[in-house]
């Protein structure tokens, strides 16, 4: 028997949530949630509650590294546990405020004398997916500055954005890396330094770091005179940089107002506290999670924005997520291999092309849609008759949740006014603190990353080998096995090094594209 209208409206002001100013909804009343779901996850809801004040007032988080974790913090100066990093805070801020103001208005020119009008961002992970999140929803033609970001150690890719660029005279150079060790930011900008050197344009006078004091890359833009350094923290983590240096530099310059920002993350944050979890936003979407992946993360999170600006929204959450709380052990050291897969695009593109497998195929998923009221600025004209093309959109993200539903296939709705500076800081602020539960609840710890550095362990040992063949290539064609024995390798592990070297003029080569075959001497 189908449910009156009354009882609808009932169980959706029970499954809801909102926070008021900036107004963001989490709608849960197309979610599988009951009160026995709800009851029995009670307990350990309030235990995370606890362990994110904890967190908050300074405690070891990151037990690999020994370091505290304070991204709430920059939205809250007064909740860090030290008078030093208080002031850090908020003279961070105002520093890059002011420097943004100065490139604005001229004052801070590029080498030749002119303004600068291009922002070109080195970095990855965090210090690329955060700016590219701020560029996609506040970038654009009105912008008073373009943003390109270099996120990858790709040549081709270097070369492409480089080629649209063309002159480089007017652009405002960040090079981003905590450490100053983080290879393809490192290569990224040893590939910008050799472009303007070619375009003969002194580097140092077009770039800023933001680093940790002392770093290789502080020690480098001090040594050649970069236009500024500015700081990053060792208790902030890439995937929740966005609202340090690494997110509100690039945000100034393309015109952000940062106050607002992290005025809405502080706001969220607040909502984040609240002891009764049903007007918790964060835990109730946390308590979403579990309950669909039953704990374990046995569907995957399609996140599913209506908003052409939020496109780079689920892969700045992919990082978010998959990095804080995929993780092999838990914190007693048992094997738990956890996680939630997160994938997703845009509505209403994803209805023509994978929403016909959320609702018909295997039920491996949850969606999580994120819908904006106001459909642009200025008023809209019907496309039919009675309707927008935002009415369509609206119509759209309705259908879609209601369709999956029909199915079986359970979804949360978030939903905002319009989308703005402090809107995108509660999103983002929603999520960071939904994660810091969902965490608590399996047991993991959200704030280490021990699968990224055996990557970099890995990586390293394949380029330490390339060294390895590159000095026994000899005028002597050979074949892999015996170039392997030489320095001592695996022949599996050494035939794609040596492919590639071939295949940029770097050895020659001869023979099928077969290993048995195929020899290789020194180009």
């Amino acid at each position: 028997m189908s449910a009156r209208p009354t009882d609808r409206l009932d169980h959706y002001l029970r499954w809801r949530c909102q926070l008021d100013d900036p107004f963001v909804e989490l709608d849960l009343s197309y979610s599988a949630l009951d009160e026995g779901v709800m009851s029995s996850l009670q307990p350990k809801l309030r235990a995370a509650l606890t362990a994110m004040q904890a967190l908050e007032g300074g405690s070891i988080a990151n037990q690999d590294e020994q370091r505290m974790v304070g991204h709430y913090w920059l939205r809250a100066p007064g909740l860090a546990p030290t008078d030093d990093q208080q002031q850090a805070i908020v003279n961070t801020l105002a520093v890059i405020e002011l420097f943004a103001a100065d490139v604005h208005s001229g004052k801070l020119t590029a080498s030749g004398g002119g303004r600068f009008r291009q922002v070109l961002l080195c970095g990855i992970g965090g210090s690329a997916l955060g700016p590219m999140l701020l560029g996609g929803v506040f970038g654009g033609k009105a912008a008073p500055m373009q943003l390109c970001v270099l996120d990858n150690t790709d040549p081709d890719g270097i070369d492409r954005q480089l080629a649209a660029l063309g002159s480089l005279q007017d652009a405002l150079v960040i090079v981003i890396s905590k450490s100053g060790s983080t290879k393809e930011t490192r290569n990224g900008m040893l590939e910008l330094q050799r472009a303007f050197a070619a375009q003969k344009l002194p580097f140092g006078k077009h770039a800023v770091a933001v680093t940790q004091d002392g770093s290789t890359l502080d020690q480098v833009a001090k040594r050649e005179q970069w236009l500024a350094c500015m700081p990053m923290w060792d208790w902030i983590g890439g995937r929740t940089s966005v609202m340090s240096s690494v997110g509100l530099l690039p945000g100034a310059l393309l015109g952000m107002d940062l106050r607002a920002f992290l005025a809405g993350a502080a706001a969220m944050d607040e909502a984040g506290r609240r002891t009764e979890i049903n007007k918790n936003p964060a835990a109730m979407l946390a308590a979403f999670w579990h309950a669909e992946g039953k704990g374990r993360g046995e569907r995957a999170m399609v996140v599913l924005p209506y908003k052409d600006r939020l496109l780079l929204l689920s892969r700045y959450l992919q990082q978010l997520v998959m990095e804080s709380v995929g993780k092999e052990f838990d914190r007693a050291g048992q094997a738990v291999n956890q996680g939630i897969a997160v994938y997703g695009n845009k509505g209403s593109t994803d209805q023509h092309a994978y929403v016909q497998q959320l609702r018909c195929g295997r039920h491996d998923f949850f969606a999580v849609f994120v819908r904006v009221l106001q459909d642009r600025d200025g008023a809209s004209f019907e496309v039919e008759s009675g309707a927008t093309s935002g009415d369509f959109l609206d119509g759209f993200w309705q259908g879609t949740r209601k369709a999956l539903l029909e199915n079986g296939r359970a979804s949360a709705s978030l939903c905002c006014e319009r989308l703005d500076e402090r809107v995108l800081g509660a999103l983002i602020a929603l999520f960071e603190r939904a994660v810091g539960i969902y965490a608590e609840l399996i047991n993991v710890n959200a704030y280490d990353q021990p699968g990224v550095e055996a990557g970099k362990k890995a990586a390293a040992e394949v380029l330490t080998l390339q060294k390895k063949l590159h000095l026994v290539l000899t005028d002597e064609m050979r074949d892999v096995r015996s170039l392997a024995k030489s320095v001592g390798a695996d022949p599996a592990d050494c035939w794609p090094i040596l492919c590639h070297l071939a295949a940029n003029n770097r050895a020659h080569r001869i023979g099928e594209p077969d290993p048995r075959l195929a020899k290789f001497a020194r180009a």
